[in-house]
């Protein structure tokens, strides 16, 4: 099984070796049939090759099983003119990877900031939207007639509605049944009634899943004053893109969100937060967002493939990952605690080989 390694930028390269060294770690242990290749993408990439994400490299994520996206630096690069393609927004369309899945959690020993614990996923759909870079067949979505106007198109399609709210019931089957879709239809009454019409068909087809919708601007304030209500949470890109970091901070931090971004034949795990160039190479960054992604990849490979070795080897990364924050001793700087990137990655090693 192949997976391919994409550093990225900023503290990317130094999550990842983290990452992969406990995916190797698991790989002896139970024998998983993982195999490993790196690719530059972002400025390690632009200077080798002209380009932050080559077309090899996208055709080598292709061919793997999965993949695995360190952070990038896109608001640093140059225009798209001179190499400065975004690596996530263009694997996004190029793999059709429509679902971004972000769960968010609070753990037992560890502060939240909202007013009650939560234990909810927020599914996004990820190729059109808002999403200027990733919502048109050809150019791009927003655009200046005038060098004093400038205008910006949102897509909304049936298609990507209804794949989305589809995803979003089967994730809250095998959870609490429960699905609220997040909207602004009140206002936008035409793309968000559209997908609201396509979420409202899913829903009849679910009979098993109960079913509520919420305005953006209420769900914003019902995640900080109770989150508990939630389950699985479907919306559109930007809101989804919103509200899941809205969301991972109020757990307790928005370097504890897991993400994947999943299509009906590819998947990628990739870290909620940014490239956080201001600590790069210091051994600051907690990896504890791409481990947690890393593992829903293998649960998704394990579901796509019906291996239960893959499943209980993200059932152990995240078991391993609760236990470490659970205690102050074993958390990163960023909560508090003492350790670094690689002796928090050194930790979950010894949690896992015992």
């Amino acid at each position: 099984m192949n997976i391919a390694i994409l550093p990225g930028d900023g503290i990317g390269p130094e999550i990842t070796a983290a990452t992969v060294e406990i995916l190797q770690l698991l790989e002896g242990k139970l024998a998983l049939g993982l195999r490993f290749e790196t690719h530059d993408v972002g400025f390690a990439s632009l200077e080798r090759s002209g380009t932050t994400l080559p077309e090899r490299v996208i055709e080598a994520c292709r061919a793997a099983d999965g993949f695995i996206l360190g952070p990038a630096d896109s608001i640093a690069y140059p225009p798209r003119a001179k190499g400065g393609a975004n690596p996530s927004g263009d694997l996004r369309i190029a793999l059709d990877l429509y679902a971004n899945i972000r769960p968010s959690r609070s753990y037992q020993g560890l502060p939240h900031w909202g007013r009650t614990p939560m234990d909810l996923v927020i599914v996004r759909e990820n190729t059109e939207g808002f999403y200027a870079d990733r919502n048109m067949h050809q150019g791009i979505g927003e655009f200046m007639p005038t060098p004093d106007l400038a205008l910006s198109v949102r897509k909304i399609s049936a298609q990507a509605s209804r794949r989305i709210a589809l995803s979003a019931f089967r994730l809250a089957r095998a959870r609490r049944r429960k699905v609220t879709a997040v909207h602004k239809a009140n206002v936008l009454k035409v793309t968000e009634g559209l997908f609201l019409r396509e979420v409202r068909a899913v829903a009849t087809e679910f009979a098993d899943v109960a079913y509520d919708e919420q305005l953006v601007d209420s769900m914003a304030a019902l995640l900080v004053r109770d989150a508990a209500r939630f389950d699985v949470v479907v919306t559109t890109n930007m809101y989804g893109d919103i509200l899941s970091d809205e969301a991972a901070e109020l757990s307790g931090s928005l370097g504890l969100a897991g993400s994947i971004n999943a299509g009906e034949a590819h998947c990628m795990a990739q870290a909620q937060h940014g490239s956080a160039p201001d600590i790069a190479g210091k051994d600051l960054a907690n990896p504890f967002s791409l481990l947690l992604s890393a593992a829903m990849l293998l649960g998704w490979l394990g579901q796509k493939h019906a291996r239960d070795d893959l499943a209980k080897a993200q059932t152990m990364i995240e078991t391993g990952l609760r236990d470490l924050i659970r205690n102050p001793e074993t958390r990163t700087r960023d909560l508090g605690g003492p350790l670094g990137t690689k002796s928090f990655a050194a930790a979950l090693r010894e949690r896992l080989e015992t």
